[in-house]
């Protein structure tokens, strides 16, 4: 099952997946409208400069204008920050609740299987090592002294 969705995705050749044909036009849309989006703001800042130019302008409605905007903007970025202090707050919560514990746990883990393949070495591998050592040396002297032949 899991090989049939792997297999039922495009790979690039470099071996990075690629996206499929209508993700990839919702993404092409997204782009088009964001550009379009920029020229829009881009033309209407043209016209309000050359509003702004011409004599007879009421300025002092248009600065009202623009001051109530830039209220708006603030009361927008201040609640952005507010947001924005939250989800660090959250973060810093998992951090402290959710992997330190898991850290510790694998840390103590790893200090376990340390002391374990030290008592492992010590009582069984370096016994069996020594044991081998002596057996080699006794069939070498048996083999010196002519108690048994050597094979070939």
């Amino acid at each position: 099952m899991e090989a049939e969705i792997l297999s039922s995705q495009p790979i690039r050749e470099d071996g990075g997946e690629t996206l499929a044909p209508d993700e990839l036009r919702k993404r092409k849309r997204v782009v088009v409208g964001v550009i379009l989006a920029a020229i829009l703001i881009l033309a209407l800042l043209v016209v309000f400069v050359v509003y702004l130019v011409r004599p007879g302008t009421d300025t002092q409605k248009i600065r009202d204008i623009f001051i109530i905007f830039m209220g708006l903007v603030s009361l927008l970025l201040g609640l952005s920050m507010v947001i924005l202090i939250a989800q660090i707050a959250r973060l810093i919560n998992l951090l402290q609740n959710e992997i330190k514990p898991i850290l510790d746990s694998t840390n103590e883990t790893v200090n376990t299987l340390r002391g374990t393949t030290a008592f492992l070495s010590n009582n069984m591998v370096e016994p069996v090592m020594k044991l081998n050592e002596y057996l080699a040396a006794l069939k070498e002297m048996s083999r010196l002294f002519g108690f048994t032949r050597r094979r070939s």
